[in-house]
């Protein structure tokens, strides 16, 4: 049996098209797995951050004026300066 030009372009096309059935399913496949990581990524950090964020609240909710100055690293003068300025926002509605 002889193959002619024909017959080697309808087994190169069928090559092709096998190949193209096999491919792009999984690319896609890969391309949908790798946005549910970055969007679950995305999502862990932005949890993180709110953890975080609240923890800070609490500490500085919890923390009376003179120890908040008292973190600035203010000189004395200016640590009472600041506890009075926090009394008067406090105050404050």
């Amino acid at each position: 049996m002889m193959f002619g030009l024909l017959d080697y372009l309808k087994l190169g096309a069928g090559a092709v098209v096998g190949a193209l059935l096999t491919v792009l399913p999984s690319y896609y496949y890969g391309k949908h797995e790798g946005r549910q990581e970055a969007t679950v990524a995305a999502l862990e950090a932005s949890v993180k951050a709110v953890n975080s964020r609240s923890r800070v609240n609490e500490d500085i909710s919890a923390s009376d004026a003179a120890a908040l100055c008292g973190d600035f690293g203010l000189s004395d003068d200016d640590r009472d300066e600041c506890v009075r300025r926090m009394g008067q926002a406090a105050s404050k509605p």
